[in-house]
């Protein structure tokens, strides 16, 4: 079984240890990771500023570092999701269609992954804090991630789960919405907040490190110690500490 890492641009450029969480983990279960490292942007950016042609040919490169994987697996839900719009940015390329059901059909959340293909809800993780769980946009609305999380997170001994008010709003990241809109983005992201220090929880936790980067900014912002992680991070810092 050929299992591929699709670090993703947030990941790789500014998050590693994430990407390494990952592979860590998933190595506890026999997983070894395979890292093309032609793969680059899914495309994501320019699709969603419409710039198709470009968005097209990062799209291209990603169709050609994983057309030999049996699974893709991504620490973001975001750009996984992307990976779901190939077939409206290729409708004029019919040639395309196979490769990308293809692909689509293996490409996997790292949650997603360890749940419905691995089966595993518990890694003998323990975590002795206060955590609430933010659900981002894209891996609750075109991946369809809910439960997946949470099992992972409820199996975590010691670790106390806070319910986070108003969880499937915005952050108000966006990618490119929070340049463009930075006023509307900034005050989604300050009312986000706001429901995160009600929990008065110690850690937050997410799937995409896009969102989790600008809570955090947030949160630096306003001089709160609030702790904000990649689930992937969580639960290997859980398993080398149980």
């Amino acid at each position: 079984m050929k299992v591929s890492m699709f670090i993703t641009c947030m990941s790789d450029a500014m998050f590693p240890r994430v990407g390494e969480a990952m592979a860590c983990l998933l190595a506890r279960y026999g997983v070894k990771l395979d890292f093309p490292d032609v793969q680059t942007c899914c495309g994501q950016p320019a699709y969603n500023s419409g710039y198709w042609k470009e968005a097209r040919e990062a799209a291209r490169r990603i169709l050609d570092a994983f057309e030999d994987s049996d699974f893709v697996v991504a620490p973001s839900g975001s750009c996984t999701g992307m990976l779901h719009h190939y077939d409206k940015l290729f409708q004029h390329e019919p040639e395309q269609r196979e490769r990308i059901r293809e692909l689509k059909e293996k490409s996997y959340e790292f949650t997603q992954f360890l749940v419905q293909v691995m089966g595993i809800t518990s890694l003998g993780a323990s975590f002795p804090h206060k955590v609430t769980y933010h659900p981002s946009c894209h891996g609750t609305r075109i991946l369809g991630i809910k439960d997946e999380p949470l099992l992972l997170l409820g199996q975590v001994e010691r670790l106390e789960l806070i319910p986070l008010p108003f969880a499937e709003d915005c952050c108000g990241f966006g990618g490119t919405f929070a340049v463009k809109m930075a006023d509307i983005s900034g005050a989604m992201v300050t009312e986000k907040v706001d429901h995160v220090l009600e929990t008065e929880a110690e850690v937050l936790v997410g799937l995409d490190m896009a969102c989790l980067m600008n809570i955090s900014g947030n949160l630096h912002y306003r001089g709160k110690p609030v702790r904000v992680m990649h689930l992937a991070e969580l639960l290997y810092e859980g398993v080398k500490g149980a």
